[in-house]
């Protein structure tokens, strides 16, 4: 027989209560502090960072208007100068006899923002900031000021790289682009609106993004306003990994969607700007569109990928290659070429004169190709613009699509060896919205082909003003559809 000791027992099971009762109680508080997230402090980034950017202003040589200017307009024109905003269009007097001639002075064209690369004073920042200026002023933040010569500019990457006479500077560390992941915290320093050393901070929204630009663009939600371009993107070990470059806007200002250009294709591009002052890149010679999933299916591709070659460049490398019209090309030196976009950016980095392999997809049946890699044509320098008298009249038959065109110069068919088209003067609205550019010129409207303002404007009067529209564009030397989808 088993004989039982209350006394214990009872000292036991009262034990055990406690032990139960600690453990529950605990349990809400223990999961709680797993579950809180503590905001980030910059203060230590903006500390370490701050001193490696600078503020840059852009002067250019205007002709004065020895006061001969509307009534309020000086006002206007120094409240878009002082803020760094495009100047507006405002139309000119006619000269008046024995006025005397104007004389060149310089004026403010625009703010943005940089970074220094190196202590002994290379400075990086965006093409569009140094484009077109006739001097350009750096702004340390220790108030000094420089003079700065324009080392090179690439506008197909809008990464510019200027060098002031200085030594001893606060260089950024370059991080690695390939660990930033989405959803992680960056800060931003810059000059919006002038207003220099402006600190502002978000996540990462999106890698890799294609907006139709040479390069892929990092995503982010930090707020990035005009004068910012050219100025760091900042992770949170202080490594800088993109340059604030564009923004996606209706108002001109933030609206929580900006893009920075990937540190490492910046460095790469700023290697060659150092050494020649220009960007080598590859081409092959081929117009290049999207594989859309019904296209894929119906050729026995499978799944959309790759690069639908939609024309081929007489006598240039891709026809030499082999490669024809309608073929698909899905891989480049190995690598896949998961949508169109990747080809030009593959291409591009390869070196001039190598010989590279092609995977294409044509009727049922991939083919290999070698290929070899010819250069493209380098930027012409940007011309001051001329009197603005001299400009042709833009037609406004397109102007329920945010467009305004004007005729193609016999110099710029020559150039991008087309026959015909018209050059957009204004992309707003609609048209803006699709991506449409100023300077881009417009080929075809809903597949009809137009070689000048007077076809432009019958094959717009003929579309259906509540459906969307697809445009050809011709930018560079690059082809491109936009589809264009009216505001109801």
């Amino acid at each position: 027989m088993i004989q039982i000791d209350w006394k214990k027992l009872n000292a036991y099971v009262l034990t055990a209560a406690s032990v139960l009762t600690l453990t529950v109680a605990l349990a809400p508080v223990t999961s709680a502090v797993a579950q809180v997230r503590t905001l980030p402090d910059f203060t230590d980034l903006v500390e370490q960072v701050g001193p490696s950017v600078v503020n840059i202003r852009t002067l250019e040589k205007v002709t004065a208007r020895n006061g001969s200017g509307a009534p309020g307009e000086e006002e206007m024109l120094e409240f878009f100068r002082r803020f760094g905003l495009p100047m507006p269009n405002i139309p000119r007097q006619a000269p008046r006899p024995n006025r005397p001639a104007p004389d060149e002075e310089e004026q403010p064209r625009g703010v943005g923002s940089g970074f220094i690369l190196s202590a002994d004073g290379l400075i990086m920042t965006n093409a569009h900031v140094v484009d077109g200026a006739d001097e350009v002023i750096v702004t340390l933040t220790d108030k000094r000021e420089f003079k700065a010569k324009i080392i090179g500019a690439d506008k197909r990457s809008d990464v510019a790289v200027v060098k002031i006479e200085a030594t001893g500077l606060p260089a950024v560390k370059v991080g690695d682009v390939t660990r930033l992941k989405v959803g992680e915290w960056v800060m931003a320093i810059g000059s919006p609106f002038g207003l220099e050393n402006t600190v502002t901070a978000g996540i990462v929204s999106a890698k890799q993004r294609d907006t139709g630009d040479y390069l892929p663009f990092i995503q982010t939600d930090v707020a990035i306003n005009p004068g910012n371009s050219g100025g760091p993107l900042i992770n949170m070990r202080g490594e800088v990994v993109g340059i604030n470059s564009q923004i996606y806007s209706r108002s001109g200002g933030s609206m929580g969607i900006s893009f920075a250009i990937p540190m490492d294709e910046a460095v790469r591009v700023s290697e060659q700007l150092r050494v020649s002052g220009r960007v080598t890149r590859g081409r092959i010679g081929v117009q290049i569109d999207q594989v859309t999933k019904d296209v894929a299916e119906s050729i026995g591709l499978g799944k959309p990928q790759g690069a639908l070659v939609r024309s081929v460049e007489a006598g240039g490398p891709a026809e030499k290659a082999g490669v024809e019209a309608g073929d698909i090309i899905t891989k480049f030196e190995g690598k896949v070429v998961e949508k169109s976009s990747d080809l030009p950016r593959m291409v591009g980095g390869t070196k001039p004169g190598t010989r590279s392999s092609l995977t294409v997809f044509r009727r049922g049946g991939y083919k290999e190709l070698t290929v070899t890699i010819a250069e493209v044509e380098a930027d012409k320098p940007v011309r001051k613009a001329v009197d603005k008298d001299d400009k042709p009249k833009a037609s406004s038959a397109g102007q329920a699509l945010g467009l305004a065109v004007s005729e193609l110069t016999d110099a710029l068919k020559k150039e991008l060896k087309i026959k015909g088209g018209v050059k957009v003067e204004a992309a707003t609205d609609a048209a803006a919205r699709a991506g449409v550019r100023e300077g881009d010129v417009i080929v075809a409207v809903a597949n009809v082909t137009v070689a000048n303002v007077k076809e432009f404007d019958a094959a717009v009067q003929k579309l259906d003003k509540n459906k969307p529209v697809n445009v050809l564009l011709r930018r560079g030397e690059w082809a491109q559809y936009a589809v264009i989808r009216p505001t109801r």
